[in-house]
């Protein structure tokens, strides 16, 4: 009744859901726990010793602890706590199952902690790394970058709440051919998508979009105004871009992972204690307190998009576990604020969303991804023609640079 290649969907469907929702429920547990440890180290702890959670000697104080607590989970955790995000991209080889536990550790520590770091990279190597090594004993006829597929699609649609990412970035990576079409090969990503973002909705919804005002009809101006946002966040993306490699190069010349991260965490504590607690954290829930707030002003927002990337550059250089997408996120949130209060003319959705697009570019050089973050997080459908637009010349400018990566013979 089927034809073979209904079949053969129909085979990796079941696999495909499964691995789905076992990535979203991995996520959910590392989120759930750092949660509830972060409200120990941050509200309960503070109250009980007579500090506030807000004061420069508590911010030093607990991002210095958490880089030593990290580093020490490194040097002692078998298999090292996995690779180097600052070397990986988003989806990398499959990591050794006896790296894992320190790996997920070292990511709950951090993001607990508050440094300035999302959880997707780690999450990524965990669930791609347990996909690999219990589908190779399960189905051994499956390849390892099968699973490894399934488990990122399956991440991506649990971190993001869609399975619409999934979509776009592997629409562009597995290329069709005349025997097979492309949707029959998105088909067991899209599937494991679906069910990571089903399951992560039945516990929490992830908070990407703001409350801007709505955009009007599309004005010409507002393409060279956009343009020109774009142009001004990957002006700000390359200053980071140039300073991680070197950076990291730097710290990694004093060998001990202890004596790294207990130094990054302690430069962290002062910019957490400058751009306040705000700028700590992967910078989700912070971001809606800078679209929230009535009283900051265009220094204030500066100020925080200038000390969240350095906080980016520095905890990743000094390696902890960590990925670079959601605070990329909240300094293109801080960087719109800031030229909507300083240009108020131009639309904070313009502003927004654009400066968002051109660091995500800078980040993930991924032009789908960085597309969707920009439209999830300003919901406003008139925005998307403007967006694909100034899309062409934010990748003319990129094309050929670096990534946001310190590169293996930097080390």
């Amino acid at each position: 009744m089927l034809h073979p290649r209904a079949r053969t969907m129909l085979l990796l469907a079941i696999p495909a859901l499964i691995i789905g929702v076992a990535s979203s429920l991995v996520l959910i547990v590392v989120m759930k726990v750092a949660s509830v440890l972060q409200t120990m180290l941050w509200t309960a702890l503070p109250a009980n010793m007579g500090f506030s959670p807000d004061s420069p000697v508590w911010i030093i104080t607990m991002l210095t602890l958490t880089g030593v607590a990290v580093g020490l989970v490194i040097r002692f955790s078998p298999g090292h706590a996995g690779p180097d995000p600052a070397q990986e991209p988003l989806i990398g080889a499959p990591v050794a199952p006896s790296a894992l536990p320190g790996l997920i550790i070292a990511l709950i520590l951090g993001l607990a902690g508050g440094v300035s770091l999302g959880p997707e990279h780690p999450i990524m190597a965990v669930n791609i790394g347990l996909a690999v090594f219990l589908g190779a004993r399960i189905f051994p006829r499956v390849g390892a970058l099968d699973w490894t597929i399934l488990a990122s699609a399956g991440t991506i649609g649990a971190l993001f709440g869609t399975p619409v990412a999934a979509a776009l970035i592997f629409s562009q990576t597995l290329s069709s051919n005349n025997d097979v079409p492309l949707w029959d090969k998105l088909f067991a990503p899209l599937m494991a998508a679906a069910a990571g973002a089903l399951t992560t909705s039945l516990f929490f919804h992830p908070h990407f979009s703001l409350s801007l005002p709505h955009y009007g009809q599309m004005q010409i101006a507002d393409i060279f105004s956009g343009a020109v946002v774009v142009a001004i966040a990957i002006a700000l993306g390359m200053v980071a871009v140039w300073c991680l490699p070197r950076l990291h190069r730097l710290m990694h010349k004093m060998k001990h992972p202890v004596l790294i991260l207990g130094v990054g965490g302690f430069v962290l504590g002062i910019l957490g204690a400058v751009g306040g607690t705000v700028t700590l954290f992967k910078g989700l829930d912070e971001m809606q307190q800078l679209a929230f707030s009535q009283v900051f002003s265009v220094s204030d927002y500066l100020l925080f998009a200038l000390i969240k990337l350095a906080a980016l550059v520095v905890a990743s250089a000094c390696g902890f576990r960590g990925g670079r997408i959601f605070p990329a996120v909240f300094i293109g949130v801080a960087l719109g604020l800031m030229l909507h209060e300083h240009v108020d003319a131009v639309p904070a959705a313009i502003t927004v969303s654009c400066s968002i697009l051109g660091l995500v570019l800078v980040v993930t050089r991924d032009a789908w991804l960085s597309l969707f973050m920009a439209a999830v997080v300003v919901l406003d459908s008139t925005l998307f023609p403007l967006l694909c637009i100034v899309m062409l010349p934010a990748w003319l400018l990129l094309a050929g640079k670096p990534m946001l990566m310190a590169w293996r013979n930097d080390k």
